[in-house]
């Protein structure tokens, strides 16, 4: 059996692919290599992916609403239920939360480039 795709690629086709992992690779290369920078670099990632993650959750419900809109019958009951998502709420507090702790995240990255 061939090896799958991903092991065959270099890392520059993997950083084509996945701009998270360039992006985090480009802030990489801009710290001092310390144990604490490599520490807040994974949650960098972790977070950029999680923030990305919520927001396709967001826009699938806007989505998922302009569907409902464009039904040929509207009725109460099909617009209730289209507005009704907790699933989409609950991602909005996620996000709200990943945006503050990058923002936080990137503010220690930028001490640890004045201080290196």
């Amino acid at each position: 059996m061939p090896p799958p795709v991903a092991a065959l690629a270099t890392p520059a086709m993997l950083r084509r692919t996945d701009p998270v992992r360039g992006a985090v690779e480009r802030l990489a290369r801009t710290l001092p290599v310390r144990e604490d920078a490599t520490v807040l670099l994974d949650f960098v990632e972790d977070d950029l992916r999680e923030g990305l993650d919520a927001l396709g959750d967001v826009q699938a419900h806007f989505y998922d609403l302009l569907l409902a809109l464009h039904r040929e019958t509207l009725t109460p009951v099909a617009l209730m239920n289209a507005g009704e998502n907790l699933h989409v709420l609950q991602r909005l507090e996620d996000l709200n939360e990943v945006v503050t702790q990058l923002r936080r995240r990137l503010s220690q990255a930028a001490g640890m480039i004045r201080n290196g």
